[in-house]
């Protein structure tokens, strides 16, 4: 520019890049990886100069043909943008940040070419939206530029989670699902197998980091499932940190590992691994390389086989083989000395070369020569193999949304429209910004069948295939579709899968189990391990009275109150309730000793009865003998009310009968003693008057008035504070007590103390009358007896205080049954042995003339 003018503009640069470019009234720019490799020869001294670009890839140039196929479809169609035709200009990125950026500077500020859009319409208008860029790092970068613009940028392979956030990329919209939502399909896999311990493998880039960072999180919000170990495949072929990682992957128990990395990381991988020999691993692929056959080889397979992956959606575009048999090199192609993409694509696919035009005899004549007229129907091409198109699917659905938006754009009505003053866009000075509003709400259907619509955040409704690899015996690897996976509106992952279909590289061919730790039954609960993972745990059983009822659960809740736990402790099952039963052995035994107590209390009576008028009966009034075995059959036969579940009638009777019955036969045994002292101190002189305290009357009269003293006892303490049955859950824990709580104590204490006194006067009257002339004398075993009824009393005292629950009613009824067999055994033994053994003894004179006990 001078100070004096003219004054002019142009670009400071113009690129020479690889490209296939169409005219139309709007042009849509695309970015596409066609070769791999790059060589320049720039030098900070002279002017710089485009890297050429080789290495051809056909995948990539028919992506581009793809996009170039549904640019002339619509322009076919009579229904979407009539009169108006689509252009395209399309660049090779070379796989290269550098050339990406080249080609977006070209497509946002033009090649410096005039330009005029009106009655004359001259020159190429500006790119008014872009499809792509294929790697996520590139289209970060790119985006980020073309967003200045507003320039629409529609990616079909781009999947990083962070191309999302609306505030950076403004403009990015997208026709593959983003890793946030392959990271949370991946998880659903791991889910419906169970695999909650896993490997993690990314690649450093922003692919691979952003994958990483969506796995953690998604695994923190989620829980249940965690990393084994997370390690950064490294760029390049730093093969020590390779093999590190591989060793890595050895050692771990986990047996799943998750890859997200190109094909070119995994081959560097792959050779560790086989090297390694690490096997009975289950692969999980990215949908970076769940597709590429370079993997997919004889060495690689024993490894690889039984590999689950996420893969783009596979759709049909009717015509493209057609289109794509069309493509030939025209004049145009052939008079280029740059690097066309056409003519790269033809030498490729024939293995030829075309004559550069001056150059005819410089070395050509070693290679074959193409003419051009070469036929792609003679020949087998992966290029022609579109059974399973998937990033050209969505390059189809890209150029679609924009010509939507463009089709909405020319529908709309002056006046209605959605920009200020309701006014719309026009053809003449569109501007990207205004696509960008359309774009974001196109909505329309493939002839597949699938759904193009954007979120909020340029999102496509997300939707993946689930494939797996195959290595059947013949040995011929293949790759079959056995589920899909996506996002219903509600945000949640609907996965369905063929189990059947999958091929598991296990013996038997089932899925692996690949858990930290094995799920901890019902009954127990998980205790993490310190320092490890929370996938890592114990399995503690449930401490008594506490259950889990549910796998993996992570603490055991108690009981309610009357409920305990069962053995397995899965279960809260109502406690038990204990008492002394019939049904149990010490409850049949006691029970067994107290019938048999009155039944030879019945013998004994009927043996008396039998021989009433026998000496040996008839001595020392026969009367109180009969009272007493009677009394003693209700002593046997109180003891049952101790046994079986406690009633408010049982616990009432209990301790009455008991006391009453017991008083009855000590205060007889007390007057019996009396009646003996009387009759020997009325042997002797002047001792006659002493019989008349002890008749027959007397002797009634003292029974009753001594036993009505402790009916009354009983009554009082019966009306004061009766006894009760109650629930003691004090004793055990898992077990209820049912028990008679005495209700007075001091009622108890003065029952008992009663027997006792009686007991004790009787004891020491027989003791006194021990020494006395033994014809006539039962002393002696009244003594033994009473003797034997303290001793048992005294014995059940402390006894009955330490005992719980129902051994307190067993050493109770143990102590009246012991007492009763001592009283009858010691009263009558003597007696009934005389009369059934010896009834030569049993006489007057026998009993008057001689010892007879």
């Amino acid at each position: 520019m001078s100070s004096t003018g003219p004054f002019s503009c142009r670009l400071r640069k113009q690129f020479n890049l690889n490209g296939m470019h169409k005219s139309g009234d709007v042009i849509l720019g695309g970015i596409f990886e066609i070769n791999f490799f790059t060589t320049s020869s720039e030098h900070f001294t002279s002017e710089p100069k485009d890297p050429i670009c080789y290495g051809f890839d056909l995948i990539g140039f028919r992506q581009a043909q793809t996009m170039a196929f549904a640019v002339d479809e619509i322009n076919r169609n009579s229904k979407l943008l009539p009169n108006i035709l689509l252009g395209y200009s399309l660049y090779d990125s070379c796989v290269k940040l550098g050339i990406s950026f080249r080609a977006a500077l070209s497509m946002t500020s033009g090649r410096g070419e005039p330009f005029q859009l009106n009655e004359s319409c001259y020159g190429n208008p500006p790119v008014l939206g872009i499809v792509g860029d294929t790697s996520s790092t590139r289209t970060i970068a790119v985006s980020s530029i073309v967003s200045l613009y507003r320039l629409p940028m529609v990616s079909y392979y781009a999947t990083c989670s962070c191309l999302s956030d609306r505030k950076r990329f403004p403009s990015f919209f997208r026709t593959i699902p983003s890793d946030a939502f392959q990271v949370r399909a991946m998880l659903q896999i791991l889910r419906q197998f169970n695999w909650t311990w896993f490997g993690l493998l990314v690649i450093d880039e922003d692919y691979g980091r952003h994958a990483a960072r969506l796995f953690q999180s998604d695994l923190a919000q989620s829980g249940g499932s965690c990393l084994a170990y997370l390690e950064v495949l490294p760029q390049g072929n730093d093969m020590a940190e390779i093999q590190r990682i591989v060793g890595i992957m050895k050692k771990s128990t986990s047996r799943v590992v998750i890859v997200f990395a190109h094909p070119s990381n995994m081959l560097d991988l792959m050779e560790e691994v086989v090297k390694q020999n690490v096997t009975g691993l289950q692969w999980m692929a990215s949908e970076a390389w769940i597709e590429d056959k370079v993997l997919r080889t004889p060495s690689y397979m024993p490894f690889l086989a039984g590999t689950l992956g996420i893969a783009i959606r596979r759709g049909e575009i009717p015509g493209l083989r057609d289109f794509l048999l069309r493509i030939r090199p025209d004049n145009d192609t052939l008079s280029s000395q740059d690097h066309n993409l056409v003519k790269q694509f033809w030498e490729h696919v024939f293995q030829c070369k075309f004559v550069i035009p001056g150059m005819e005899f410089e070395g050509q004549t070693l290679e074959r020569l193409c003419t051009g007229n070469e036929s792609l129907r003679n020949i087998e091409t992966e290029f022609l193999d579109l059974s399973n198109l998937r990033p050209e699917y969505n390059v189809y659905k890209a150029v679609y949304a924009l010509a939507h938006a463009l089709h909405d754009i020319m529908q709309c009505v002056p006046g209605s429209g959605p920009f200020q003053g309701q006014s719309c866009a026009s053809l003449q000075g569109l501007e990207p910004w205004q696509i960008l509003y359309y774009l974001q709400k196109v909505n329309f259907t493939t002839d597949f069948g699938d759904q193009v619509s954007f979120d909020e955040n340029g999102d496509a409704l997300p939707i993946y295939d689930v494939l797996n690899w195959r290595w059947p015996p013949d040995g011929r690897a293949e790759v079959k579709n056995v589920g899909d996976v996506k996002e219903m509106a509600s945000k949640i992952v609907h996965l369905i899968l063929d189990e059947d279909k999958i091929f598991w590289n296990f013996e038997p061919k089932k899925p692996p189990k690949s858990v930290c730790s094995e799920s901890c039954p019902p009954g127990t609960r998980m205790a993490r391990k310190k320092g490890e993972p929370v996938c890592c745990f114990d399995c503690i059983p449930c401490s008594e009275g506490e259950i889990s009822n549910e796998t993996d659960s992570t603490e055991c809740t108690s009981c309610p109150g009357n409920f305990w736990s069962n053995l397995q402790r899965n279960h809260c099952v109502p406690k038990s309730m204990e008492f002394l039963s019939y049904v149990e052995p010490l409850g049949i035994s006691l029970t067994t000793a107290s019938l048999f107590g009155a039944l030879l209390c019945t013998i004994v009576l009927g043996i008396f009865t039998h021989h009433r008028t026998t000496p040996v009966v008839r001595a020392n009034n026969s009367e109180l003998s009969f009272l007493i075995l009677l009394s003693l059959k209700l002593c046997f036969l109180c003891s049952l009310f101790f046994i079986g579940q406690p009633r408010l009638w049982t616990c009432q009777l209990r301790h009455a009968a008991f006391g009453i019955s017991f008083v009855l036969c000590v205060s007889c045994i007390l007057v019996k003693t009396m009646v003996v002292l009387a009759v020997f101190k009325a042997s002797k002189p002047g001792g006659g008057g002493s019989l008349k305290w002890f008749g027959l009357m007397q002797q009634r009269g003292t029974v009753v008035f001594l036993t009505l003293i402790q009916a009354a006892v009983c009554t009082t303490w019966l009306v004061s504070s009766s006894p009760a049955p109650h629930e003691n859950k004090g004793y055990y824990n898992d077990r209820i007590v049912v028990e008679c709580v005495v209700g007075s104590t001091v009622g108890f204490g003065v029952l008992l103390g009663y027997i006792g006194l009686l007991a004790v006067l009787s004891f020491l009257l027989a003791f006194l009358a021990r020494n006395l002339p033994d014809n006539f004398n039962e002393a002696k075993f009244i003594t033994f007896s009473t003797l034997v009824f303290c001793a048992v009393w005294i014995a059940f005292i402390p006894a009955y205080i330490n005992s719980p629950g129902k051994y307190a009613d067993a050493v109770e009824v143990f102590a009246i049954l012991s007492s009763s067999f001592g009283l009858l055994l010691a009263l009558f033994g003597p007696k009934c042995y005389i009369i059934l053994l010896k009834p030569e003894k049993n006489t007057k004179k026998a009993l008057m003339g001689r010892k007879i006990f």
